[in-house]
């Protein structure tokens, strides 16, 4: 069978598994597992596996453990399981605060071969929102593609783009960024550096693996849409110095939250307001000094929110939170955006947060739905303004997609529709080729 069909295949089983779990489906049985489970809230379990140890090692990307990963989708081949066989890591990585983490996630080694030039590559996926509780970690996703209980609903939608890369023969490492899986702490969501680290880790980490095919010498592209496309471009940014020993050949950055302060507006009142939870979740963790700004303005519901949303993932919150305003969880009526715009150090901390202040290594493609009011266009392409006024190889693709009543929808149609382009993009840097750009286009592109 082509590859091309193959992926189509694999890609329909994913999206009937996944609008199964909507129309409220029962959840697709876990694998049996000898494993002692941790709880995570609710009645919620993860596997041991993604208890840290009290010590990490010193390197940054080294393994601190592995173990098979089964698959939930899983094709039989002549030449084995397709798309692959998948393995559990945990690495190390270093946090914004200088600090030791340690990250889960999980490299796929493909049974189709790579057809381009040069020796097999290496894509590292970095999601988009799952949500903040470690239930919802990518990695879990791949063997539970749908978890659907009475407390949680988790969804592995990036599955689809995972395993579009693998039946072209492009080995795949997918990061649960810090904190999600990883069971020592709260997953500090949309943390510019913490998972640019993350990102970058993976690379290392997948080279690492014993039995993998992809080496030092393997091209390293990066790939990711929301949460997924901030987390690539803030890799980009920080590669030169934080991993000189990681050369990109191209990065894939879809609808970035580049800046954080225009998101906050955006997604409040939203299917997605639970996000702003997790970011204040986040943000508090990794800044403590915040805290007594918190404790000034957050009010009982708000605080029970927080600690509610600490422990769920996107599907169940788009549920529990939907079309609030974060005006229900301040003790004045003001909303996040508000009390943002009255606290310097608020400002300065989301100013900290901004992707674009840096040049990006490599060959980069932004893309950005025209119509998003989600994930604001204006600020994803403004991105791709700073960019390319720093010098960086820059190209830029506006998604026109009608514009619906949804923003949820309005944010998540160009992940569909322009994932096919994206992987293509990359796959030719891949595989040596070129790219020019197109900041020259900028004063004329929506």
């Amino acid at each position: 069978m082509p590859a091309r069909s193959r992926t189509r295949l694999l890609a329909v089983a994913v999206t009937t598994a996944t609008a199964a779990a909507c129309l409220g489906a029962q959840a697709l049985p876990a694998a049996a597992s000898t494993e002692t489970e941790r709880s995570a809230a609710r009645d919620i379990t993860v596997p041991a596996f993604y208890t840290p140890p009290a010590t990490l090692p010193e390197a940054n990307g080294a393994l601190v453990r592995s173990e098979p990963l089964p698959l939930a989708i899983s094709l039989p081949t002549l030449g084995g399981p397709f798309p692959g066989k998948a393995t559990r890591l945990m690495y190390k990585t270093t946090d914004a605060n200088g600090a030791p983490a340690a990250v889960t996630g999980a490299y796929l080694e493909p049974t189709a071969a790579w057809r381009g030039t040069g020796p097999r590559p290496l894509v590292v996926v970095a999601p988009g929102t799952l949500g903040q509780g470690d239930q919802c970690a990518a990695s879990l996703g791949l063997q539970h593609p749908v978890s659907l209980n009475g407390d949680t609903l988790s969804v592995g939608y990036e599955d689809i783009a995972i395993y579009r890369l693998l039946a072209r023969g492009v080995a795949v490492a997918v990061t649960d960024y810090i904190g999600l899986g990883a069971t020592d702490r709260l997953h500090t969501y949309v943390n510019r550096v913490d998972e640019g680290h993350a990102v970058l880790d993976a690379v290392r980490a997948a080279r690492s693996l014993p039995g993998a095919s992809v080496t030092a010498s393997s091209p390293v592209g990066l790939f990711g849409y929301s949460q997924g496309g901030g987390a690539t471009a803030s890799a980009a940014e920080l590669q030169p110095a934080y991993a000189p020993d990681v050369t990109l050949s191209g990065t894939y950055v879809g609808a970035p939250p580049a800046e954080l302060t225009e998101v906050t507006a955006g997604i409040d009142g939203t299917e997605l307001t639970g996000a702003l939870g997790w970011s204040l979740n986040g943000f508090l963790q990794s800044e403590p000094a915040l805290r007594p700004i918190a404790d000034r303005h957050i009010n009982e519901a708000g605080r029970a929110a927080l600690d509610d949303l600490a422990h769920r993932c996107v599907g169940d919150a788009l549920f529990a939170y939907a079309y609030q305003r974060s005006s229900k969880w301040t003790k004045d009526g003001r909303t996040l955006s508000e009390i943002i715009e009255a606290e310097p150090a608020l400002q300065e901390f989301l100013a900290e947060q901004r992707i674009g202040n840096l040049k990006p290594a490599g060959p980069v493609r932004v893309a950005t739905g025209v119509n998003d009011n989600l994930v604001p266009h204006a600020q994803s392409r403004r991105l791709a303004v700073d960019w390319c006024r720093r010098g960086g190889n820059v190209t830029y693709k506006p998604v026109i997609l009608p514009h619906v009543v949804s923003p949820l929808l309005n944010h998540f149609g160009p992940l569909l529709t322009d994932q096919g382009d994206a992987a293509d993009w990359l796959l030719d840097r891949l595989s040596g080729k070129s790219a020019s750009g197109n900041c020259w286009t900028m004063p004329v592109q929506p």
